[in-house]
């Protein structure tokens, strides 16, 4: 995106080979979008990239009615692998394929890995996945043990994961995967679901962590919008935990975004520097949106409520949205995305 130079869908990276920044899909016939018949999340395959998919299980989760007036829940914890990483997976996987790579490299706070290593090993592809040595361990079991991919702990966050698998999958032929342009492009399919099955939306709101799924849905509800398929654009807002904030600190004061160490039980949310934050800013910007933090207690008293009232499982991160509902009580219908139940 830095350097403005443009490929075409056979080169076979999401990095940039010029500048080394992030890649994003640009459509050469940008189709009017509409919303399919069945609302499942290979009907909108035509507003992805193009690839000879292996259509495997993603996405295609129930819109849930809260008790309260004007909320409804996104509930993602229903994918395969329990989180909404399963939309862009699936994506990245068969584009990987596609492609002619034997192995795929990713960088997870938890749940993309599990996501990568589950459609991986579907697939018939290796994974290699770096992840915290601090993430919870009952996901890094889950990633190695039941689904075999190659596990290296780093003594780090999330970006220190990062860049080590970007220098594996140089220096190994691997492509990589993770936070970029093909998922970007899978994780839309959340909002042009919820979309179809409630119509009119005044407010969405998402847990942040490298803001790919913000990212993405500020692109879809402005793609609709533009489309006719929407009436006017919702109010979009992400919220970040308290103790991994750079985005909503850089939004809120207008500076740049300054990397942080995180500091929150929220590990699927963990990121001290969101890979497309950039992005979400700017679109937060030009499209009205906005961001707000929760605490880890606000977040797991929800977790609880969705538990209990819902039978809904939510992780920390994946609560997070319900958590900001509360805090903000924003009126007319509310979308609060679930993004996660790996507990």
């Amino acid at each position: 995106m830095k350097c403005r130079e443009r490929y075409k869908s056979s080169f076979t990276s999401q990095i940039c080979g010029k500048c080394d920044s992030l890649l994003n899909v640009v459509y050469d016939e940008k189709k009017k979008f509409s919303y399919s018949t069945d609302n499942s999340f290979w009907s909108y395959g035509e507003f992805m990239p193009d690839c000879s998919y292996k259509r495997l299980e993603a996405g295609s989760t129930n819109v849930v009615i809260a008790d309260e007036y004007g909320l409804y829940f996104k509930v993602e914890s229903t994918n395969p692998t329990k989180s909404f990483k399963d939309r862009g997976s699936v994506i990245e996987l068969n584009k990987a394929i596609e492609y002619g790579y034997k192995e795929v490299a990713c960088a997870s706070t938890g749940n993309m890995a599990y996501s990568i290593a589950y459609y991986s090993k579907m697939l018939g592809i290796r994974a290699k996945v770096f992840i915290s040595k601090h993430a919870n361990k009952d996901k890094i079991k889950l990633i190695k043990g039941t689904h075999d991919a190659d596990i290296s702990e780093i003594d780090g966050d999330f970006t220190d994961a990062q860049n080590e698998a970007i220098k594996y999958s140089k220096k190994n032929n691997a492509f990589l995967t993770g936070d970029y342009c093909y998922r970007k492009e899978g994780q839309k399919t959340a909002i042009f679901e919820a979309m179809h099955d409630l119509k009119s939306v005044d407010t969405v709101i998402l847990p942040v962590g490298n803001a790919t799924l913000l990212a993405g849905t500020l692109e879809a509800v402005k793609y609709m919008k533009q489309s006719n398929a929407i009436k006017q654009i919702p109010k979009v807002i992400g919220v970040e935990a308290e103790g991994a904030k750079p985005l909503y600190t850089a939004f809120k004061s207008g500076t740049q975004i300054i990397r942080e160490r995180p500091d929150t039980a929220a590990d699927a949310i963990a990121v001290g520097f969101p890979t497309f934050g950039e992005e979400s800013i700017k679109l937060l910007k030009e499209l009205g949106g906005d961001m707000v933090t929760v605490s880890d207690k606000e977040m797991l008293e929800e977790a609880v409520k969705l538990k209990e009232m819902y039978n809904i499982e939510a992780e920390l991160g994946g609560a997070a949205s319900v958590a900001a509902y509360r805090k903000l009580s924003p009126e007319g219908k509310t979308i609060a995305l679930v993004s996660g139940g790996n507990i």
